[in-house]
């Protein structure tokens, strides 16, 4: 397998936060998307952030930092897709920003498991995660039509491409997302 890129997605308006800028929120001191970054890393060879605002604290983490190009705040799949057109490599591991406790090896698992699917996902006990997913550059062409037809539907755009959900069994505490600030105070 050629480079594997991770993608912290921290390109959301933050309107569950009021605004803010979701990964630059203080989690015990430290910037939520620092708590990723820290899990991610070991387990790829090359990070980026997905951001598009405040780019310049972002770009602090020494990682590269990739802007939407759809400007009309797309969701996810626009940090996807732009990250699918600049990664070195085939592949690109994804998690997004609010994510601070992700599983040190939940990219091997989804290596491991993805057979011949160009995109597999995190299912937990609990739901999809589709956020945190692993998905092959091959797919940027087909997203970049199904944004500009104005579809925001994540799960719906990776099952129509052939991927699937992968269960992993770890703690549901680990895919835990803070999206308003009464998730950020139940972590602290």
């Amino acid at each position: 397998m050629s480079a594997l890129t991770g993608v912290i997605l921290a390109g959301g308006q933050g309107r569950r936060m009021g605004g803010q800028d979701k990964g630059l929120l203080l989690l015990n001191g430290i910037p939520l998307y620092q708590h990723v970054l820290q899990r991610l890393e070991p387990q790829v060879d090359i990070v980026m952030i997905s951001a598009n605002r405040n780019i310049d604290r972002y770009q602090l983490s020494g990682c590269q930092v990739i802007q939407d190009a759809i400007t009309d705040y797309p969701g996810p799949l626009g940090g996807i897709l732009s990250a699918l057109k600049v990664i070195p490599g085939d592949w690109a591991v994804f998690c997004s920003c609010d994510t601070p406790a992700i599983p040190l090896d939940y990219v091997h698992q989804l290596l491991q498991q993805k057979g011949d699917a160009p995109a597999v996902w995190v299912c937990s006990r609990e739901r999809d995660h589709p956020t945190l997913a692993l998905i092959h550059r091959c797919v940027a062409d087909a997203l970049e039509i199904y944004l500009q037809q104005g579809q925001r539907r994540l799960i719906q755009f990776l099952t129509e491409q052939g991927g699937h959900a992968i269960q992993l069994n770890d703690d549901e505490s680990a895919f835990r997302n803070i999206n308003t600030p009464e998730d950020l105070l139940k972590v602290l």
